[in-house]
């Protein structure tokens, strides 16, 4: 699949806007990409977002990924 990074995320995954992944759920996914560019891996500390289909998941991580997602990895957006 290809998931789209924007922001500093990009930065970490070495300028790359988007990224070819082979992931069933959100947590292989960034491992995956934490593996690829270890320097995600301050980022995802921080904290992400995930967005399916246009729904985005914070906290869950277990939700499965269907083949033909669109997939965007955001830095979370602190605010209340």
């Amino acid at each position: 699949m290809q998931v789209s990074l924007n922001g500093a995320l990009r930065s970490a995954a070495d300028g790359n806007g988007s990224v070819d992944v082979d992931a069933a759920t959100i947590r292989e996914l960034i491992t995956k990409l934490v593996d690829r560019f270890p320097k995600l891996s301050a980022e995802v500390d921080k904290g992400v977002a995930v967005a399916i289909d246009g729904v985005v998941y914070r906290d869950d991580w277990t939700v499965r990924i269907p083949d033909d997602a669109e997939v965007f990895l955001m830095p979370r957006i602190a605010g209340g």
